[in-house]
């Protein structure tokens, strides 16, 4: 089984910062958050075999609060958040117009200059997740990473979507989880951890 996690609350997250690259840790919030979700999946009696993270700070101490401190975490680069570019700490709530179309209609409307394109993030997603499909046929899996990246991976996983993940809500320790199989991957599932 594989588990896809958003990393925990930032401060950036909190004041509704766009936070791509930057390299920020998780506030207090974010770090209640990943460890009640690590309690959750011990509680499952959920152990992971293989431990995977995007090398941000926040996606590693998300990874580290679920899987253990002593778990053997590979990071991976393909896992980093969507490159915002030029757009990078630009305020949520008053974004530029050209964003603002982009996030309106994520299928029709092109990412703005100079931020990463999504078929891009859903190419280096993919590509980790056929690297990663031999090895996690057997076993539990947990992929620490970001919001858009994660959409990325659902897309990738989910080929009848249509796009239809770039405007889901993915939030703070969200989970989906999916599996190996003969013929590909199953299509994931969002986990409901209340």
């Amino acid at each position: 089984m594989i588990y896809l996690v958003r990393h925990g609350q930032t401060a950036q997250n909190q004041a509704k910062l766009l936070q791509g690259r930057s390299d920020h840790p998780l506030n207090d919030q974010g770090m209640a958050q990943a460890a009640a979700l690590g309690d959750w999946f011990r509680a499952q009696g959920i152990v992971f075999d293989r431990v995977y993270s995007s090398p941000l700070r926040r996606a590693v101490q998300t990874a580290r609060l679920i899987a253990g401190q002593d778990a053997d975490l590979v990071l991976d680069p393909r896992l980093t958040e969507m490159d915002y570019g030029p757009y990078e700490g630009m305020d949520l709530t008053h974004p530029a117009p050209e964003v603002l179309t982009f996030f309106r209609d994520f299928i029709h409307n092109p990412a703005p200059a100079g931020m990463e394109p999504l078929a891009a993030v859903v190419a280096r997603l993919g590509e980790f997740l056929e690297e990663l499909a031999p090895k996690a046929g057997a076993g539990t899996t947990l992929i620490s990473t970001h919001a858009i990246a994660m959409k990325g991976a659902l897309e990738y996983l989910t080929p009848t979507s249509q796009g239809s993940y770039w405007a889901k809500n993915i939030g703070n320790c969200a989970v989906y989880r999916t599996r190996v199989l003969a013929s590909g991957f199953q299509i994931p599932e969002a986990l409901d951890l209340d």
